[in-house]
């Protein structure tokens, strides 16, 4: 064998080694990054697989898209009160299931998109791209989002357990009672999300109080200035008894 054809293939199994690295590497950072966006959205993945038809590519092509969209959001603080505000309208909403299932489950949703846009996350009037900017945040909740959303849009009877005629989502006419139970406790892990308190909010308290702080110091020297400013008039006055003496002069 000729020194020239040795060498020739050598140069053909070192393209064919570096080719096969290359698709090599290639399909572990393919496969990587749909492991890496399954841990992120978890049972959303899933989901979102399940809407493709078991196509993971297109559904990987899906959340990406909603990473790159929503994944910068920065979620605002919420202040104590508000947080308060908030879970006390819930736990009312939970009150009032017992009596009136639905109403209760129609501010649960409500409550949810209101939380959302106070977080800082898009309006409730654009649900599918408030609900798409959760799921990016909270993926492991937001499902409980989604039932919700949808019993409280949906009529039906309400009068029997369950009637396992709901859609996918657990929700559809005449979803049960305890359906709607179901789609409210579940809606209830991502409202917790959303209202637990973190650093930043945190940091806003202490900001609020520093602001509430300085107000009543202002406040409190404005009335002791008003305060003094009176007793000094008073002392102005006592020194000019003749003032009222002039006026009941001109008066009588």
């Amino acid at each position: 064998m000729s020194t020239g054809l040795i060498i020739a293939l050598i140069v053909i199994v070192a393209v064919v080694v570096v080719v096969a690295a290359v698709l090599a590497l290639r399909a572990r950072r393919s496969a990587g990054g749909g492991g890496s966006l399954k841990r992120r959205f978890g049972p959303e993945y899933d989901r979102t697989v399940a809407r493709h038809d078991g196509d993971e590519r297109a559904a990987a092509r899906e959340l990406a898209e909603r990473v790159k969209r929503h994944g910068s959001l920065e979620k605002r603080p919420l202040s104590s009160a508000e947080r308060e505000r908030y879970e006390s309208r819930w736990a009312a909403a939970q009150e009032r299931f017992v009596d009136s299932p639905r109403e209760a489950v129609a501010e649960a949703d409500r409550l949810l998109s209101e939380v959302a846009a106070a977080r800082g996350f898009p309006e409730g009037d654009r649900y599918e791209t408030q609900l798409e900017a959760l799921s990016v945040h909270h993926a492991h909740h937001v499902h409980g989002y989604r039932r919700v959303h949808l019993a409280a849009h949906t009529s039906g009877d309400t009068t029997q357990g369950r009637t396992g005629t709901g859609d996918a989502n657990g929700v559809g006419p005449g979803t049960g009672t305890e359906d709607l139970r179901e789609a409210v406790i579940e809606a209830r892990a991502l409202f917790e999300d959303l209202v637990t308190p973190d650093r930043r909010d945190a940091r806003a308290d202490r900001d609020a109080s520093a602001g509430s702080a300085g107000r009543a110091h202002r406040d409190g020297s404005a009335r002791r200035d008003g305060r003094d400013g009176a007793a000094a008039d008073g002392r102005h006055r006592s020194h000019l008894p003749w003032a009222p003496a002039r006026r009941h002069a001109k008066g009588s």
